[in-house]
């Protein structure tokens, strides 16, 4: 007896060692397999691990030899049928290959490889249809295979690079896992690598249509490319396929919202409310809809309503904020005071409160305080953010090195005809909502948003990530051809149509940003207009520090950063002066508000467009508009904000030092 128990011991160490030989070494794992068979002849297991061997020493004919009578002796055994099924597939039975693989899961519904393998073989067919359906199986038979629980628990506990590591190697060996390689989406957008997250969802849904969660990332990873319209097509398809699911509702009132359909998201936003009456985050979102559309009354009572339910989300404070003409109450700024004392508050919710408090407290006139709580705000933030000022600087170098009277001169003629871009550049809070609402009020003239899809491109063209050892951007525009150029000016109008509501022949693109990219602008769109708003530099500079930006403006966060942006800025556009004379008007803050009617009027004829009365009345426009100044360019010009910045004059030294001359020549602009 107790020789029969040693006996089948051995066997069992022998078959184990024998799995573990398959990989490394096939060829040993055959002899391994062999001689375990000649001490217990037929036995099941070693016979699997004989095909398996004979498949991977490349002797296929024998392989399927021993899985046709392992299937035969061992009917109801899915491993076998799996095994079968794959070697049929690689001999070219395809029609076989999945009836073996159908009796596989059919035996074993939870054998994700058998699923795996049988999608793959009925893709190989053509039937996509069925593919499709058994990759769903496969998701399900996924959650309890032992290689995903590993990744998926790394990926719950924010162990990226153990993720990351774990799924890279599973897709390896399986580069068909639906599953894995939506896992890995999510790894890749969580690591910030978004268009790498775009590649996977879009492999993930080729194989797998059906795959309703991997289509809901590809939807969330689309509208953060700033890709609308192609984000709207797959979250209506969700939508359509589950319409009372609320989180796709959400996040089609939320696309909506930026492509400036503000009357289909407000209905969705109050249908999920509805609903769910008690979810924070979306009470906050539709504020932000409701401030876009000038319902301002009902955007303070959503941020309100936010605020009773989750008291310590600071980004509902600095909402209300940020609307600019809203005052907080006394119980309002105290119960903020309370928030901040909180040693357990998280992060983000700090800094947003910092900087509402900065501003209720401004607003109180108590200036030191506040100017405290921006310091704190800002330092938070930039703890978060890893902007480069040498980056920029040398972006600028190149782009100035690049861009001279004589390269645009070889490349007239280049880029889109069209004259309907109007772009409106500078730096935030320089008062270029002001120019945009002005402009929107002229009957030839749409107003949309700041539109990301010029700085898109540009990193298109500089690669996704960039080195700024090897920097391709700008120069590669140098290797741009006529054709090239129109192309990409033909994909920007394209890319921009979504944002458009009316047969307006105009439209504005008020990113500031873009002055980065005026070189690109021209060589793409030569026709378009070229707006620069420019304010005081102290007022700008100051105006952005105490604003906080949701994204794209991380050179704020600093008093010494934020003044050599501007001075960066400023030496740029004069070099383009030079380069392009007569092609950028100029708008000085000051002097649009001290001689409005004049500063308007240069403004539409360097547009090409006549006078209209409409345009000196800009704040009885009622169009959506969707920046912080949203609310003040709703009120008729005055110089409130001209010289605000004074007040914290006495702390702003390092910004002064930062500017340096260009400073002390403004509206002028120093020699650089």
């Amino acid at each position: 007896m107790s020789g029969g128990a040693e006996s089948t011991g051995t066997i069992e160490i022998a078959l184990a060692h024998t799995e573990r030989l398959l990989h490394s070494n096939p060829r040993l794992a055959l002899e391994q397999a062999t001689e375990v068979l000649k001490v217990a002849p037929n036995h099941p297991v070693a016979t699997l691990l004989l095909g398996v061997a004979q498949r991977g020493t490349g002797d296929a004919e024998a392989a399927l030899r021993t899985f046709k009578a392992l299937t035969d002796a061992q009917h109801r055994w899915a491993a076998a049928h799996y095994e079968l099924g794959l070697s049929l597939g690689g001999a070219g039975q395809q029609a076989e290959a999945v009836a073996a693989l159908r009796r596989a899961v059919e035996l074993k519904p939870e054998l994700a490889d058998a699923w795996r393998a049988l999608g793959d073989a009925l893709t190989a067919g053509g039937d996509l249809a069925g593919a499709d359906r058994a990759y769903a199986s496969l998701i399900k038979a996924s959650t309890s295979d032992p290689r995903l629980l590993a990744a998926a628990s790394a990926l719950v506990e924010n162990k990226i690079p153990e993720a990351e590591t774990l799924l890279r190697a599973h897709l390896l060996q399986f580069p068909t896992d639906v599953a894995a390689i939506r896992m890995l989406a999510e790894v890749a957008a969580r690591l910030g690598r978004t268009v790498d997250s775009e590649k996977l969802l879009t492999r993930c849904l080729e194989l797998a249509p059906s795959f309703e969660a991997a289509r809901h990332n590809y939807a969330i990873v689309l509208h953060r490319l700033h890709k609308p319209a192609a984000a709207l097509q797959q979250i209506e398809q969700l939508c359509k396929l589950r319409p009372h699911n609320s989180s796709y509702t959400n996040l089609k009132a939320v696309i909506l919202a930026k492509v400036g359909d503000y009357a289909e998201s407000l209905d969705l936003f109050a249908s999920i409310l509805a609903l769910h009456p008690q979810h924070a985050k979306i009470w906050m979102s539709y504020g932000h809809a409701l401030s876009a559309a000038g319902r301002e009354a009902e955007s303070i009572a959503a941020y309100r309503r936010c605020i009773a339910l989750a008291p310590g989300f600071g980004e509902a404070y600095w909402s209300l904020a940020n609307l600019k003409t809203f005052r907080f109450t006394a119980d309002e700024l105290s119960a903020m005071r309370a928030q901040l004392a909180r040693a357990e508050l998280a992060t983000e919710d700090r800094y947003h409160f910092q900087f509402a408090l900065g501003k209720a407290l401004e607003d109180e006139r108590q200036f030191a305080e506040a100017f405290e709580h921006y310091v704190q705000g800002n330092t938070l933030r930039r703890e978060q953010l890893s902007y480069s000022a040498d980056y920029n600087s040398e972006l600028v170098r190149r782009s100035k090195a690049l861009y001279t009277a004589s390269f645009f001169e070889a490349r007239v003629g280049h880029g889109a005809p069209a004259r309907d871009p109007i772009f409106i550049i500078g730096l935030p809070r320089a008062g270029s909502t002001l120019i945009e609402q002005i402009l929107a009020s002229h009957t030839a003239v749409e107003g949309t948003m700041e539109l990301p899809n010029i700085m898109t491109m540009a990193g298109k063209l500089r690669g996704e990530l960039g080195d700024p050892s090897d920097p391709k951007y700008p120069g590669v525009m140098a290797e741009m051809s006529a054709e090239d150029c129109r192309a990409l000016g033909e994909q920007y109008l394209e890319e921009t149509r979504i944002q458009r509501r009316t047969d307006k022949p105009l439209y504005i693109d008020k990113m500031p940003n873009n002055f980065l990219h005026l070189g690109l602008m021209h060589l793409i769109l030569p026709n378009a207009r070229i707006i620069d708003a420019r304010r005081h530099p102290m007022a700008c500079c100051f105006s952005c520090y105490k604003q906080h930006f949701a994204r794209g403006q991380s050179y704020t966060y600093s008093l010494e950063e934020i003044g050599r942006y501007y001075r960066d800025y400023v030496d740029l556009m004069s070099h383009f002066d030079q380069a392009l004379p007569g092609r950028i008007h100029r708008v000085i803050h000051e002097r649009l508000i001290e001689d409005t009617e004049a500063e308007v009027r240069r403004l539409l004829d360097y547009c090409g467009l006549p006078f209209e009365d409409g345009c000196l009345r800009f704040y009885e426009n009622e169009r959506a508009v969707r920046t912080a100044s949203a609310q003040q360019v709703r009120k008729p010009i005055s110089r409130e904000g001209v010289d605000q910045w004074r007040h914290f004059e006495p702390w702003l030294e390092p910004l002064k030092t930062a500017l340096g001359a260009v400073l002390d020549a403004y509206p002028a602009v120093p020699v650089f």
